[in-house]
């Protein structure tokens, strides 16, 4: 039995992974699906591929080489596909898009209208956090990746799309709510709910609270904004989050924005791909599409339904 694509793509997940269960979840296959591909393909190459050290994974100087020419095996095929892509316009094609998390909030409104406006366009989308963003686009995987900032010394293509501004959220009734322009050294004694460590919206809370001696006492870590929000409902603490991701708590007042001398802190979206990389029509269409509405998407906000009437009571 040949060597298939569909077995390079597996190998090439658990490697960046090194776990066969996040390349499962990553895939949507169960682990043993995983596994029996890997396995598959080391009986077809007649070498071991990765090996164990109690709970870490390596490969095996033999699996080095093949990922490399998994690799390159699986970026000729894209190539190949955009370029037909390219010969047929924007009648069909495939669009590679991976977004953060707090990007879902905007990005299905310009989704949808890009594809009304081209129906043939297959749009294959990945939600992930930050860093796994960063990996996603180290290793070039997506066409198109949409977050709120580009470390230094990672060599792609940035364009800012619309602001990304970062507030300081509080639950309704919380004492803090009725205060002005509140000093960093206040909220500093409160408790937080915070992203993950690396996410975008946790760095730049802390580099402004690092940069006036101040830490962000952390009551709870979450990986979810929605988690975040239900926490600080909750009454369990203060959040920092993007304020794209507030318009539904917003629009019912069961969250504020508290007046925080130093904010919003001012951050981009912005919409990156590799150095050298070869876009197709759709990724360059989809990429006018983000510089030329964006902004405006961004600014509106998710659609919500009609605000529900107060009811009276006794």
């Amino acid at each position: 039995m040949p060597v298939t694509i569909r077995q390079f793509r597996v190998f090439q997940a658990v490697a960046r992974h090194e776990s066969y269960t996040r390349a499962a979840e990553e895939l949507n296959l169960t682990q043993p699906a995983v596994f029996a591909q890997v396995r598959q393909l080391e009986d077809r190459l007649g070498m071991v591929l990765l090996d164990r050290v109690g709970k870490r994974m390596f490969l095996t100087d033999a699996g080095r080489v093949v990922l490399e020419g998994a690799r390159e095996t699986l970026e000729g095929m894209e190539r190949m596909k955009m370029r037909l892509a390219d010969m047929r316009g924007l009648r069909e094609g495939r669009l590679r898009l991976a977004i953060v998390s707090t990007a879902q909030y905007f990005m299905p409104r310009l989704l949808g209208d890009f594809c009304t406006r081209n129906p043939g366009i297959e749009v294959a989308l990945t939600v992930t956090n930050r860093q796994a963003m960063l990996e996603r686009l180290a290793a070039s995987e997506d066409d198109l990746c949409v977050l709120g900032s580009v470390p230094d010394g990672l060599d792609v293509i940035a364009t800012a799309i619309a602001d990304n501004p970062i507030v300081a959220v509080a639950r309704y009734d919380h004492p803090l709510v009725a205060e002005r322009n509140i000093a960093p050294e206040r909220v500093a004694l409160e408790t937080f709910i915070l992203r993950e460590p690396g996410s975008g919206t946790r760095l730049a809370a802390e580099r402004f609270f690092r940069a006036r001696g101040l830490m962000l006492p952390m009551r709870m870590e979450l990986g979810s904004n929605e988690a975040i929000k239900q926490a600080v409902i909750g009454g369990l603490g203060l959040a920092m989050l993007s304020r794209d991701t507030l318009a539904l708590e917003g629009q019912t007042g069961v969250l504020k924005v508290l007046d925080l001398a130093g904010f919003p802190l001012m951050r981009q979206w912005q919409v990156a791909y590799p150095r050298g990389k070869h876009l197709s029509v759709a990724a360059e269409a989809f990429m006018d599409h983000l510089v030329a509405n964006a902004r405006a998407a961004v600014e509106a906000g998710p659609e919500l339904p009609p605000a529900l009437p107060a009811v009276a009571t006794a």
